[in-house]
């Protein structure tokens, strides 16, 4: 009985501390709720919110002050957007409870100095902001944010450490004062003059050479395209000549300004930045893009913010950072960005399809997918029928017009922006207004551009349709029919050498033989490259590449699963006659032959040989400079052939690199026999055990324990690899300036501009696989520099190669 009563006892307080810790949790829960949701719209007024819930989190403090101080720091960061409202609560805190305020600013100053270390600039760069707006709530004295100042301005004066990390410190104090610059111009005068001219001077000083890189356009005709802090600066400037007045910032302290006054306030610590290391990326800079202004807008409605205003600033950085919150959920995106707060004060419509755009064509790389950008504004119209399709067009108009100075590669996301967008809107567009085009020469932009969207909406339908979709005079921009070109099909195809051993071969591939069987079929093809005396072996046979290649491939040339299964059978065969890079390259002349008719297909079984290593990236990129391809320079497909191919080569390296670090972590953490000691038997057991889970993990991710020759084994893989993507690179530059040098001396000897649209295309692409794979070329920089891009190298092929350089300077 007394057994019996032990056990309800226990089970009775084991439920009583499970319904305590549920509460607990519970009510925690509650008030995370309550923090975020503070602001949105509700019945009551926000005062009266802000109000209620600090009386709340007063009552909570001593019990729940930890969960407290962790969501209300990290809330102004996750939700920038709320920065005043959450400055506000705290400093409504602050005043009720003066130990919680300086717990409070501890917490932040610990999140800033992470964020630093860890290299979270924008986390960072939001706490920046945050610590300024709480001096306008009287929690952080204004001459300790000074002194923050000071040491940011003292990081971005630092000599021998890269530019892009002194610019990030200028920026984070450019970004904080629309902020608390009033309150500073009122209360610390001097003081912000002399931040304000210590940016200046740091401004003038700074190299802008990276500038011509990041641009959409190579001109400033009709909107000027500005450096992000030197825009920024002229905002801030301009905001300075209104005495620090703007009319975006919310500031819903001003209402509790009889209470927060009285608060006291907290000094902030010493905060000094970490110093540079040789591993710490910083962010790239950008240029501000712009595409409208206030003559593109309608009249009767909301004047756009000029260029130069801080509102335009503000604003754009608010739907930046909804874009960010919300990317991944383009209803949801769509959604918030046309619930804007203030856009009736505002042309919503225009300032969200510019910042849009001026993330697609960010360089160099947009920070999302591309084809977000496409739903968005797709989700966008389906909301807003009546005025977001016409802004749309009248966007895709401007940018046309301007497509003549437009980048390499912006200009290709714009051909598969507004390819992907005319598929969903049944390719309907006002063709008759850019007839203009069909006069040009074919490298010329504008014909370029119809052109390649043509051939992207080919992708996205069939050939009858894209031919039904635009005018009859259209017809010389149309592809030509996607199919495989087969010239022993054609007539006069059995005159061609091989035919007759095409027929034997398409007679035995039908029987489904064997690898072995088809392989002794070519190689009795005879080898055209052999001299009559026999003295040199030649590298390869052309003739039996060419039947076999032609023939295998033009059998599965029903789908991509019936040629990837004919690349998988016969493998061994492509192997064996195609041993070495000439062979390789003799190979995809063989691929191009057949499919130049259907770039699509064309890039996919190149792209599968690759992954088969069937050829090797270099063949590949020496391939697409032949002279053979010479026709094919300037269509866009080329060039997503290459960069695929240097991506493998990058995914490769980045593998091996991976497997390397994580086998050496393995080896570190594995304990040696050595270490064990016997006087000790208890820490000999504990190191047994310990050896035994470090072999249970190594198994469990994949692998037995790696020992040092396994790994040296890796870092000769890893080398080798290293030296390929070297080599890769090397290649693709050294071809580049061949072919620009030998048609700049070819200009200069028959007395023409050498400035054509070929050229401007070839170093547009020169230009485009320095900015796509900057993170890799940046590593063979030097190299670069000492072999390739030399002093006597032709100024205008150099000065790509120096935009490059100031990229990370």
């Amino acid at each position: 009985m007394s057994r019996r009563k032990r056990d309800d006892g226990y089970e009775h307080g084991y439920r009583k501390r499970r319904r305590v810790v549920s509460e607990q949790a519970e009510i925690e829960d509650r008030l995370e709720s309550l923090i975020i949701r503070v602001g949105d719209k509700t019945s009551s007024s926000l005062e009266s919110n802000l109000e209620g819930l600090a009386s709340v989190l007063e009552a909570d403090l001593n019990t729940y002050k930890s969960k407290i101080l962790r969501i209300l720091s990290e809330c102004p960061i996750q939700m920038p957007e709320k920065c005043t409202i959450y400055s506000t609560l705290v400093g409504l805190l602050n005043a009720k409870n003066y130990n919680f305020g300086g717990e409070f600013v501890e917490q932040i100053v610990r999140n800033l100095k992470e964020a630093l270390r860890e290299g979270q600039w924008e986390s960072a760069r939001l706490t920046v902001r945050f610590i300024s707006d709480m001096v306008n709530c009287h929690i952080v004295s204004a001459s300790s944010l000074l002194q923050l100042y000071d040491s940011f301005i003292d990081a971005a004066m630092e000599q021998g450490v890269p530019q892009v990390r002194r610019d990030w410190y200028m920026y984070a104090l450019l970004t904080a004062l629309p902020w608390v610059g009033r309150e500073l111009f009122e209360k610390k005068e001097n003081d912000l003059e002399r931040i304000m001219a210590a940016m200046e001077g740091y401004l003038r000083r700074r190299n802008t050479a990276h500038v011509a890189a990041l641009r959409v356009w190579n001109c400033d005709t009709p909107h000027p395209q500005e450096e992000y802090l030197e825009c920024l600066w002229a905002q801030v400037r301009k905001l300075r000549t209104d005495e620090w007045q703007e009319r975006h910032i919310y500031r819903p302290y001003l209402a509790f300004d009889s209470i927060l006054s009285e608060a006291l306030q907290h000094n902030l610590p010493v905060i000094l930045p970490p110093p540079h290391t040789a591993s710490t990326q910083y962010p790239l800079p950008w240029v501000v893009f712009r595409m409208f202004d206030y003559t593109d807008c309608p009249e009767a409605g909301p004047l756009l913010p000029g260029t130069h205003s801080v509102e335009r600033y503000l604003i754009e950085e608010h739907l930046h950072q909804i874009i960010t919150r919300h990317h991944n959920e383009r209803k949801e995106l769509a959604t918030q960005l046309l619930a804007f707060p203030q856009r009736n004060k505002i042309p919503l419509e225009y300032m969200i399809v510019e910042v849009l755009f001026s993330e697609l064509f960010q360089m160099p790389s947009p920070r999302y997918l591309e084809i977000a950008y496409g739903c968005t504004l797709i989700e966008l119209c389906k909301l807003q029928p009546g005025t977001m399709p016409q802004v749309l067009a009248q966007a895709t108009e401007l940018l046309y017009e301007r497509i003549d100075t437009m980048n390499a590669t912006c200009f290709d996301r714009f051909v598969s922006w507004f390819s992907y967008h005319l598929s969903n809107f049944q390719f309907r567009w006002s063709w008759d207004d850019w007839q203009n085009c069909l006069s040009l020469e074919k490298d010329h932009p504008k014909a370029k551009f119809v052109s390649e969207v043509f051939g992207k909406c080919l992708r996205l339908s069939y050939y009858k349709r894209v031919t039904e979709m635009v005018p009859e005079c259209y017809s010389p921009l149309l592809p030509p029919k996607p199919e495989p070109y087969f010239k022993y099909q054609i007539e006069g195809g059995n005159g061609f050498p091989g035919a007759a051993q095409v027929q034997t071969l398409t007679e035995l591939l039908r029987k489904k033989p064997t690898p072995e069987e088809v392989l002794e079929l070519v190689q009795q093809l005879p080898n055209p490259l052999k001299d009559d005396d026999g003295d040199m072996e030649p590298s390869h046979n052309p003739l039996a590449i060419e039947v076999f290649v032609q023939t295998l491939l033009h059998l599965g040339s029903k789908s991509f699963t019936h040629t990837f299964a004919g690349l998988a059978k016969y493998h061994s065969v492509f192997k064996n006659i195609c041993e070495n890079e000439e062979a390789q390259i003799c190979m995809l002349r063989q691929v191009y032959e057949l499919w130049q008719y259907h770039p699509q297909f064309l890039g996919v079984v190149v792209d599968k040989m690759l992954k088969t290593q069937i050829v090797e990236c270099c063949a590949v990129a020496n391939w697409i400079f032949s002279r053979d391809m010479a026709p094919e320079f300037t269509r866009s497909y080329i060039w997503e052939v290459l960069h695929l191919t240097i991506r493998k080569m990058n995914k490769h390296v980045v593998r091996l690199e991976k497997e390397v670090n994580d086998a050496r972590a393995k080896l570190r953490a594995a304990p040696s026999d050595s270490e064990s000691s016997d006087e000790d038997p208890t820490r000999e057991a504990g190191e047994k055990r310990r050896r035994s889970n470090s072999h249970k993990e190594a198994a469990k991710d994949g692998g037995e324990q790696p020992t040092e020759e396994m790994v040296e084994r890796m870092d000769e893989r890893l080398e080798a690899a290293q030296s390929d993507q070297k080599n890769l690179f090397l290649i693709v530059f050294q071809r580049f300036i061949m072919i620009l040098s030998e048609h700049v001396v070819r200009c200069d000897t028959d007395g023409k501009d050498f400035n054509t649209f070929w050229y401007q295309w070839t170093v547009g692409r020169l230009q485009q696989v320095f900015m796509a794979h900057h993170e890799q070329v940046e590593k063979y920089s030097q190299t670069l520099e000492t072999l390739l891009f030399t002093h006597d190298l032709d100024s205008n092929i150099l000065d790509t190669f120096r935009q490059f350089q100031a990229l990370r300077s």
